[in-house]
């Protein structure tokens, strides 16, 4: 009896990460494992990059831990960030000599949909941007 890589009830996964230079490339490894182990390593590296360019927003613009929640569920997987600032990112065309400001565009292109809330939890000091990738239909058990 192999293990169903997709619940029907959602697993949750979280990280809590210091506002360090090094914390985009582990939550991107974090991501990118829980999408492996999920069986979705085709995903990972897409949504690696989409978690990289989050957290490195939240690193540059953000105040306090980055914290990082990811739910898989059978048909999709929503990987959010959490930061402390109410400063909401605007995602802005970068002119060609600019580094930053491209990210948000990068997340908009790559995931199959993405948002970002205010924390009302927090009295509105943080605020979560989230991205979801869909699970492909190959997924679910085909009858061939």
């Amino acid at each position: 009896m192999g293990a169903h890589a997709h619940p029907e009830h959602p697993h949750r996964y979280t990280l809590s990460a210091p506002a360090l230079p090094t914390s985009p490339r582990l939550c991107r490894d974090f991501v990118r494992g829980i999408f492996a182990a999920s069986g979705l390593p085709q995903l990972a590296e897409a949504a690696a990059l989409c978690t990289s360019e989050l957290v490195t927003n939240v690193h540059r613009h953000g105040k306090g831990d980055v914290r990082m929640a990811a739910t898989v569920q059978h048909d999709r997987v929503r990987v959010t960030v959490h930061d402390d600032s109410p400063e909401l990112p605007s995602p802005r065309r970068a002119a060609n000599d600019e580094t930053n400001g491209r990210g948000l565009f990068l997340v908009t292109a790559l995931s199959d949909i993405c948002g970002m809330t205010l924390d009302e939890s927090t009295e509105g000091t943080g605020k979560a941007v989230w991205f979801e990738f869909n699970v492909p239909p190959t997924h679910t058990k085909s009858h061939a």
